[in-house]
């Protein structure tokens, strides 16, 4: 549980880095310009967004199974393990947003610039909050037509980040279940991945940076108990004697 914890918590460190910073440095989010680089922080939080989040969500399972090759039983075990630690991910998230009723960056932004107050803009139902959006944001030519579609649809309260969530535990199951098999390859992009879902997030006026770091080190609780459940059930994390001669070769080839 110790050594789990222990790369999980090196993980997780990683990925707090740049909303550490950005909360530290007194950066302020609003709305800018049209450049390619926000369209692209746009297409990677779609990522994680319903639907391309559940196939994202299987492809990820799937990669795991693989790499740690276990045995059929095993296998479905993981699988039920790494789902639900992705479950109660979000479950919490939303059990904490509706008692926190934090809003988001660019509701406020709204109510300073349009006059709609936050607090009635979140007395309204979801399709009401969307409807108010478009009809505010309409005439905006500053402010792209994707991402005006995207606020219309993310009208939910802001903390913690959900996305983060689901970001942040699947690239912390990569450094608790994947490193002893040295699949630094495989950690490496899950962290970078992780790590420009959570700045997507802060970059499209979704998320304030406190929203990122308290939803990674709940990722990371999660993450080092499902962890610690898959080795108690599925068997040692460690790879099996025949796997270590492959693992020895592919870090030679990497040399």
């Amino acid at each position: 549980m110790l050594d789990i914890a222990k790369r999980t918590a090196c993980g997780a460190v990683a990925l707090l880095i740049i909303p550490l910073l950005v909360w530290f440095s007194g950066w302020q989010w609003h709305p800018t310009g049209h450049g390619n680089w926000l369209k692209l922080m746009y297409w990677v939080t779609e990522t994680v967004t319903r639907p391309w989040g559940i196939i994202t969500h299987v492809l990820l399972c799937a990669w795991f199974l693989w790499c740690l090759r276990f045995r059929l039983r095993a296998a479905i075990l993981l699988f039920a393990i790494l789902g639900a630690a992705i479950v109660v991910g979000q479950t919490a998230k939303s059990f904490i947003k509706e008692r926190v009723q934090e809003p988001r960056p660019f509701v406020m932004w709204l109510e300073k610039t349009h006059q709609v107050p936050a607090s009635e803009f979140y007395t309204l139902d979801r399709k009401a909050r969307g409807h108010v959006v478009h009809e505010q944001l309409k005439d905006e030519t500053d402010i792209p037509g994707w991402l005006r579609k995207h606020w219309q649809k993310e009208t939910g309260f802001a903390f913690p980040s959900g996305h983060t969530m689901f970001a942040a535990s699947w690239a912390l199951l990569g450094v608790g279940l994947l490193w002893p098999r040295r699949r630094t390859v495989t950690i490496v992009v899950l962290l970078v991945w992780a790590t420009a879902v959570m700045s997507s997030r802060m970059l499209l006026g979704m998320h304030w940076p406190r929203d990122l770091v308290v939803a990674t080190l709940i990722s990371w609780l999660l993450v080092t108990l499902a962890c610690w459940i898959a080795q108690r059930v599925c068997g040692p994390l460690t790879p099996p004697v025949q796997e270590q001669q492959e693992i020895a070769e592919r870090e030679q080839e990497t040399r």
